[in-house]
């Protein structure tokens, strides 16, 4: 679930930290799900109980966690987690983009990266990247064409029964033959 990487300048219970972060904003830990206890993740993870602790008291003071005595930690609103982690994500994306602008690389430029990301999300994730007009216009679409298509039951018919289904309009004759017909008439044929 964690991986740790010991050549890493930070310390264990800060990687602990951002890993979970991770793992809650991606949705793989979904909102009140339990927390691994403190025993089993120091064990699998092959490190101090109280690193552990550490980072689950500082999960729970950025808000990520929260605790129910007796019974555990458990994973905080995700609205709130995804609003918090936008917001640090701004953050860095404005000092990256200053950066950026004291290097001379030009505004077009980082639109474009930006837009080639967002392409590249929405290729991948249906949704992702969309304003909630353009993921109803999809949807709308969508049932356009479910209604388009031939139904099932119509599409499995045979030849023959899609024939047999269908009424001859006013200036057409039936010329479909009663069932057995033919038998009948081969059987006189026999006898004459």
């Amino acid at each position: 679930m964690i991986l740790l990487d010991y050549r890493d300048r930070r310390p264990i219970y800060e990687q602990i930290v951002e890993r979970f972060v991770e793992l809650m904003v991606t949705g793989v830990m979904p909102q009140d799900s339990q927390m691994p206890s403190v025993r089993s993740m120091a064990v699998e993870l092959s490190i101090n109980p109280n690193t552990i602790q550490r980072a689950y008291a500082e999960l729970e003071r950025q808000g990520y966690i929260y605790s129910v005595k007796g019974k555990g930690s458990f994973v905080a609103e995700n609205r709130h987690i995804m609003e918090k982690r936008g917001e640090e994500l701004l953050k860095e994306f404005k000092t990256l983009a200053e950066q950026a602008r004291s290097l001379g690389l030009e505004k077009e430029r980082l639109h474009a990266v930006i837009s080639e990301v967002y392409e590249k999300m929405v290729g991948e994730q249906p949704g992702i990247g969309r304003t909630q007009t353009q993921q109803r216009q999809m949807k709308a679409d969508e049932a356009a064409e479910l209604q388009k298509q031939p139904k099932a039951e119509e599409a499995e018919l045979s030849i023959g029964q899609q024939a047999e289904q269908r009424q001859p309009t006013a200036g057409e004759t039936d010329v479909t033959q009663p069932a057995g017909y033919g038998k009948a008439s081969r059987e006189e044929g026999a006898t004459l």
